[in-house]
């Protein structure tokens, strides 16, 4: 039964990481250098978004795993983005990662979000934006569901749930 709960624990441990970002200010995002729609000032982004929405959707920061809104939620929808209301993904590409994030196998379409190569943990991982205005959103990664083998590992405080 101990071996079992060390298991758990570890398997735990490794959910929260895989979506986990390190705060870097000295690194520059590719997606901050990309021009998009939809631009607004740093103080204008401030007046739209709450200082968590501004945290994680201008400043790339990630809500803390099993946290965030609609880590966990199973309502039928679509997911916008927070900043701008773009439609990013429906709640029929939602599932069960067990990371703590709202995960999804893919976009609502192939022009809803962009990606760039995101180094600043270190190592390499593919940054998910809103194609609208530039929102970061979170990361993709490899081992999601089929028919895309693709997990988009979103922060739920830059999107907005619409129930159906």
């Amino acid at each position: 039964m101990k071996q079992y709960l060390i298991f758990i624990l570890a398997l735990m441990a490794l959910g929260l990481s895989a979506c986990a970002q390190m705060e870097n200010k000295s690194y520059v995002f590719p997606s901050s250098k990309a021009t998009y729609p939809i631009t607004k000032t740093d103080a204008e982004w401030k007046k739209l978004l709450t200082p968590q929405q501004y945290y994680i959707t201008r400043e790339k920061g990630t809500d803390p795993g099993f946290s965030g809104p609609y880590w966990n939620n199973h309502e039928k929808g679509i997911y916008n983005c927070i900043a701008c209301g773009e439609p990013l993904f429906s709640s029929e590409t939602k599932f069960e990662s067990g990371t703590g994030w709202p995960s999804f196998f893919k976009p609502i379409n192939d022009k809803a979000v962009k990606t760039f190569t995101d180094a600043s943990t270190g190592s390499t991982r593919t940054e998910v934006v809103c194609s609208r205005c530039g929102a970061h959103l979170g990361h993709i990664f490899n081992d999601g569901p089929q028919p895309t083998g693709l997990r988009y590992c979103l922060d739920g405080s830059a999107l907005n749930f619409v129930k159906k």
